[in-house]
């Protein structure tokens, strides 16, 4: 059993996405080796509160011990919306590294985990110790047609400045050349991260996000309901503007009658809100859909089960929703790019390649459409959904890579 010092922008064990991600790979690492967990101090209430409320999970805690690190209140009360917080976020991990070099902890390996992207370096590789780093992610910029006419000049610009920003680091960073020439082990989530570092050797593809069992799946009878799910953030990089969209496009194709027999459950909130409500509308469709906002994650299984599919048009280069979906034996709809597409089992048919953006929610309507109108289609990609949760997004399968991938840093450092 080694000693892995492993540092975690988001750990939430009571939220998803990222934070979910955070807090189940420190579990998964801690079912091998003695972790040190290292976190901002935002993080540190949830995580205790947890721990009491989970004394039958003691054996894995008493492996895992954290630290908490981060700025000063008045040194970070400017960190609002994307840009600012990717400033942050680098020199978070920058006096992250010289904070830890000063404290000198016992570890045999050093872990950065996340937050997913390849633009911002990490540091760890000044405490001399064999280092990891990812997962890390990719996301691709949003196609000039599906973001300028749908979110309008505000949006496409914040979204281009962005993608700026990330090509000076990824060309202009000398430190991001460091991190990856002193990287033992590189954890991709999607090949397009490992083809814009332009990485050659020492790395894997991985997919980062996962997804507890669920036991209760949706049973092969056909509800009384065809309900199409989506559920993320509202805003621009989701997609969820082809989400209401491509649902309206096979709504109208269907007759009074059967239009009362399907239903589009949107669950989340975001500043694109009222736009998705104003496009169900324009679309008239306000009758077959409805919008729910977060609710406790306890409470999300009950809409898992009450679908028959998951529609996930999203561009980002992830997506914990995703095999979320896929452990309710859920058919899941997406695009096909390095995120979504790639999760979706190899046999699969209901990736939609990009298009123009009326092509594209008209091949996504007819994705609903087969699976709606052919029962034995959905029985098969259900098959797959499945197949694929069970083989690449539980949990336990990513402390597997784990292991492994720290058994490689060592005989790396030892060579």
């Amino acid at each position: 059993m080694k000693k892995i010092l492993i540092t975690a922008y988001a750990v939430n064990p009571y939220k998803g996405s990222e934070d979910a991600m955070g807090w189940n790979m420190l579990l998964q690492a801690a079912r091998y080796h003695e972790v040190i967990a290292v976190t901002r101090k935002n993080n540190g209430p949830s995580i205790e509160t947890y721990i009491k409320e989970h004394p039958e999970m003691n054996e894995i805690f008493s492996r895992l011990s954290f630290l908490y690190f981060d700025w000063p209140q008045w040194a970070r009360w400017w960190k609002k919306g994307p840009l600012l917080s990717m400033i942050y976020y680098y020199g978070w991990q920058l006096t992250l590294a010289l904070w830890l070099k000063s404290k000198k902890p016992d570890m045999d390996i050093v872990h950065n985990l996340n937050f997913h992207n390849d633009w911002a370096p990490s540091f760890l590789w000044i405490l001399g110790k064999p280092m990891v780093w990812g997962h890390v992610g990719h996301h691709p910029k949003i196609p000039r047609e599906y973001i300028l006419p749908v979110y309008g000049k505000r949006a496409y610009l914040k979204d281009r400045l962005l993608w700026l920003i990330k090509n000076i680091s990824w060309n202009l960073d000398p430190f991001l050349t460091i991190c990856k020439r002193k990287a033992a082990v590189i954890i991709c989530m999607n090949t397009e991260a490992a083809k814009r570092l332009r990485l050659t050797k020492d790395y894997i593809i991985h997919p980062s996000v996962a997804s507890d069992k669920e036991t209760e799946v949706n049973s092969g009878s056909a509800p009384e309901v065809f309900r199409v799910v989506s559920m993320g953030r509202f805003v621009p990089l989701k997609g969820f503007d082809l989400t209401v969209r491509s649902f309206a496009t096979f709504y109208k194709t269907l007759s009074p009658d059967f239009r009362k027999k399907v239903k589009l459950t949107l669950v989340g909130s975001g500043p694109c809100k009222a736009l998705l409500k104003k496009i169900a509308e324009d679309e008239g469709i306000c009758q077959g859909v409805e919008f729910i906002e977060w609710i406790p994650k306890n409470e999300v299984k009950h809409v898992y089960q009450s679908a028959s599919v998951f529609l996930f048009p999203s561009h980002e280069g992830a997506g914990m929703v995703v095999p979320e979906a896929m452990s309710y034996g859920l058919p899941v709809i997406c695009l096909k790019n390095c995120g979504p597409g790639d999760m979706l089992h190899p046999g699969s048919s209901l990736s939609v390649p990009y298009s123009t953006y009326n092509l594209t929610t008209i091949m996504l309507a007819r994705k609903i459409a087969d699976l709606f109108w052919n029962n034995d289609f959905r029985q098969t990609e259900k098959q797959l959904s499945e197949q694929q949760y069970n083989e690449l997004f539980r949990w336990d399968v990513r402390g597997e890579m784990l292991q492994k991938v720290y058994q490689t840093a060592l005989k790396q450092d030892q060579l």
